[in-house]
């Protein structure tokens, strides 16, 4: 649990780090923050986290998902990875997604936007290639527990990762055929 609230944590620093960056700040000192919850911000703030599909959802090779590009790079080229590591895993949210957004609701977080992974969806990357009923009743699950939380949820559709299925058929995104 404690990797699970320390990946929160880290995803909702970066998000609101990202969000307060300007141009500007780029070239001023840090600043130190002692303490940061809801009440530093303004009403009607968003205060959320976020996550991608292939770095928190883990369970690869589970309940018909399909692979990726990111499955692909970072098998054949674990080099490139800085400690080696893929997504096979991560941090394993596909089996406790209740807990992670138990901790969102707890740290007083207002929403959560995830992204849905299309090779969980359509793991050949297309409707004709089939539709994996697992993966929809995945999605159900997260969206029905982020609102059972009261928090907001938020979908990305596409977080870059391709079914790897559409690269090896038309060469990825460079073809107008996979738009």
């Amino acid at each position: 649990m404690a990797m699970h609230l320390g990946s929160l944590l880290l995803g909702l620093v970066l998000v609101i780090g990202f969000s307060l960056q300007s141009s500007e700040a780029a070239t001023d000192p840090p600043v130190v923050c002692d303490f940061l919850n809801r009440s530093s911000f303004e009403t009607g703030f968003v205060f959320g986290a976020a996550s991608a599909s292939y770095q928190y959802e883990g369970a690869a090779f589970e309940d018909g998902r399909g692979p990726s590009i990111w499955d692909n790079f970072t098998h054949q080229y674990p080099e490139k990875i800085a400690d080696g590591t893929n997504g096979d895993v991560a941090i394993n949210q596909y089996h406790h997604y209740k807990e992670d957004l138990a901790i969102a609701k707890n740290i007083g977080l207002d929403a959560y936007r995830f992204s849905i992974s299309w090779s969980r969806l359509l793991p050949n990357g297309t409707l004709s290639g089939g539709v994996n009923q697992a993966g929809i009743k995945y999605y159900n699950k997260l969206i029905n527990e982020t609102i059972r939380q009261g928090l907001k949820p938020f979908a990305t559709i596409f977080h870059w990762d391709l079914p790897q299925a559409l690269e090896e058929e038309f060469g990825g995104l460079l073809s107008h055929q996979i738009v």
